[in-house]
């Protein structure tokens, strides 16, 4: 779905028909706002501030687990019972990047084909560009562009890179962890890092044998868990995506999930976290790009050339930086 529509000479008059167009439902429209920030384009501002007023109804559930379990398989099987719930469906399939075009090689896509005519279901993949948490850095904004469009439901699933993967649970209200017969067993996922960060366990292809034991030993090591009164307490579930069974009771989880969200406050504490963590890189990579001007000589630079010389310590230069750029 991506497009060249406005262009990487794109004019800022153009972005609020586009937004307009977009929070219609519009597909070609959400396509060309995603290519937008895909491509870090001068109109993102401009997008962005068009958006914000109209995001924040969505609920951003996040899909993780090791590469094998059946992600892809889970997330179309995921969409088909949400559409059943009547839910306009957004999905974000982070792809392993190309080492030739830099762009998603697409294979999640391939495997959501089931959905690619429903004009109730927005399927994106996006490149993740090489990022080691498995999530590339736009889906932030591009998570805003589908919630501003109208997407009652948003799948986040990464591309399964191991422990860096846990970074999912900072950018979603739900995260939805898979396991799998015979891909290891729970003390594994426990070293992973899941265990720490999930709201629902799926246990797929639990016509496998050991699933059962994949079940007991999950929950013991959630049980051994601690967690404060009122806490919510991660149910897991059981399901066979590729012949769809279980995933009505995964949604029913989700839903279960987002009003505990919603009722205990802890809805508005994630996403003011997400924000704040937002602004944070949005500065930082700001600053950087300030301090590594590669057309002209630095105040980063300079300092650097003294900190080599001996003339002053690392720290030092760091505050030094940082006074020239705040005052």
């Amino acid at each position: 779905m991506a497009s060249t529509a406005l262009g990487r000479r794109g004019r800022a008059a153009d972005v609020p028909a586009l937004v307009d167009r977009a929070r219609e439902g519009d597909p070609r429209s959400v396509a060309r706002l995603i290519s937008l920030v895909e491509d870090a384009s001068p109109l993102l501002r401009e997008v962005m501030a068009g958006l914000a007023p109209h995001a924040g109804a969505a609920h951003v559930v996040g899909i993780t687990g090791a590469p094998g379990v059946g992600k892809s398989t889970s997330t179309n099987a995921l969409v088909g019972a949400l559409r059943a719930q009547g839910k306009r469906v957004g999905v974000l399939a982070v792809d392993p990047s190309s080492p030739f075009s830099g762009g998603a090689l697409l294979g999640d896509r391939i495997r959501m084909q089931d959905h690619a005519l429903d004009r109730e279901v927005y399927i994106r993949s996006m490149a993740s560009r090489g990022h080691l948490g498995g999530l590339s850095w736009a889906t932030p904004q591009a998570l805003r562009v589908l919630d501003a469009a109208g997407c009652d439901v948003i799948l986040v699933e990464t591309v399964g890179v191991g422990q860096s993967e846990v970074e999912i649970a900072s950018m979603a209200d739900t995260t939805l962890v898979l396991l799998a017969p015979g891909m290891g067993d729970a003390v594994q996922a426990a070293k992973a890092g899941i265990l720490e960060v999930g709201d629902i366990y799926v246990i797929n292809k639990a016509d496998r044998d050991g699933a059962n034991q994949v079940r007991r030993e999950l929950r013991s090591m959630l049980a051994l868990a601690e967690r404060p009164a009122g806490a919510w307490k991660p149910p897991i579930v059981t399901t066979v995506a590729v012949k769809g069974e279980g995933t009505e009771d995964v949604a029913d989880e989700l839903d279960r999930h987002f009003i505990w969200l919603s009722e205990s406050g802890q809805l508005q504490a994630r996403r003011t976290r997400r924000a704040r963590d937002e602004i944070e890189a949005i500065a930082v990579t700001s600053l950087r790009e300030r301090w590594r001007d590669v057309h002209e000589r630095t105040e980063l630079d300079a300092l650097a050339e003294q900190v080599v010389a001996g003339d002053t310590d690392p720290y030092a230069a760091a505050d030094e930086l940082l006074e020239a750029y705040t005052d």
